[in-house]
């Protein structure tokens, strides 16, 4: 498209796309050009370092071709990212899973750690819909995630987690075993015509929003719920103040998780993709959090691990996505 075009803004939401767009593709070419330059600057550096024999000046190149070989990783990743809406925002799911209480704790444990991978990596973090505990903890959550390869780096989360430690709530001081399901989907764009979604086959609810929000939140019926009656699929939102707001983001989640299904069903009948969902119980696993009897988070998929598990829990996670990523390529 051409960005001189006199009717360029003449509609602001395509065009803010393509701004976007362009955006991404010069900070690519920006990320090159920068990535050209410093090999330049370290290859003059080696040679001046090798013809002086300078052992201060080797000291440095050992040091920027660390830093050259982090670059040239991260971007070796994003080209993995190469699959339909892996450049799309995404959506968490988390739901608690066997384990009463100690389960939902869990799932508050693994909303933080998301949130703060979010917030660590610069994306936009909104919690679209929450359901607290009986007792504590969190019975489930939805979380959107918007950023440039949101969904692309995300989806290595999807999956049972478990966890194991010694339960805050066992007055005997037991170990406890509990598990959450993490659910992650793209975030389609409105507009996109490979899900039509026929009114008739929606069920609306609007209800109170609780959770923060002040006296406002809980004075109008501003939070929706919408079941999708063919396939049984429900989708809440109560994070904006208007009902419209939320009934609009709603579809939106609801239009995604509608093309999850498409994409993973090999057959009209969704009872045989239910069929083939994983129990989020033992077993099931696509990683382990052990903080007890020792300390150790461990992926089954790829057996990357690490005994710091309170920065995994802070979010740094970007080490078994990392993972997970290579190993794909290495199956394809």
């Amino acid at each position: 498209m051409d960005l001189t075009r006199p009717d360029f803004w003449d509609d602001p939401d395509s065009a803010q796309k393509v701004m976007q767009e362009l955006g991404f593709q010069q900070a690519k070419v920006k990320m090159y050009e920068d990535l050209h330059a410093k090999f330049e600057d370290l290859t003059v550096l080696y040679e001046l370092a090798t013809e002086e024999e300078d052992n201060s000046l080797e000291t440095e190149v050992e040091t920027e071709v660390k830093e050259l070989q982090g670059i040239f990783e991260k971007l070796e990743l994003e080209i993995l990212l190469s699959n339909p809406y892996d450049q799309n925002n995404t959506i968490l799911t988390l739901h608690a899973g066997a384990g009463g209480t100690e389960a939902q704790d869990w799932v508050s444990m693994l909303y933080r750690m998301y949130v703060r991978w979010g917030e660590r990596r610069g994306y936009k973090v909104e919690t679209m819909d929450l359901l607290p505990g009986d007792e504590a903890g969190i019975k489930s959550a939805t979380i959107s995630i918007a950023g440039e390869n949101a969904y692309g780096y995300a989806k290595s989360e999807k999956g049972v987690h478990r966890l194991v430690r010694i339960s805050p709530f066992d007055a005997a001081g037991r170990r406890h075993t509990s598990f959450a399901s993490v659910d992650v989907i793209p975030e389609v764009e409105e507009d996109d015509s490979e899900i039509m979604i026929n009114p008739d086959e929606l069920k609306v609810d609007t209800y109170r929003a609780s959770g923060a929000g002040g006296q406002h939140i809980n004075k109008t019926s501003s939070a929706v719920r919408i079941t999708h009656l063919p396939t049984g699929i429900v989708v809440a939102c109560q994070s904006e103040r208007s009902q419209i707001q939320n009934r609009a983001y709603v579809m939106r989640v609801l239009k995604a998780k509608l093309l999850e299904l498409k994409r993973q069903q090999q057959a009209d009948e969704i009872s045989e993709i239910r069929g083939e969902q994983q129990e989020i119980a033992w077993g099931s696993q696509i990683r382990s959090y052990v903080f007890h009897p020792y300390n150790m988070v461990k992926d089954h998929r790829t057996n990357v691990e690490t005994a710091n598990v309170a920065a995994v829990m802070d979010g740094e996670i970007d080490e078994f996505i990392a993972a997970y990523l290579q190993s794909t390529k290495t199956a394809k």
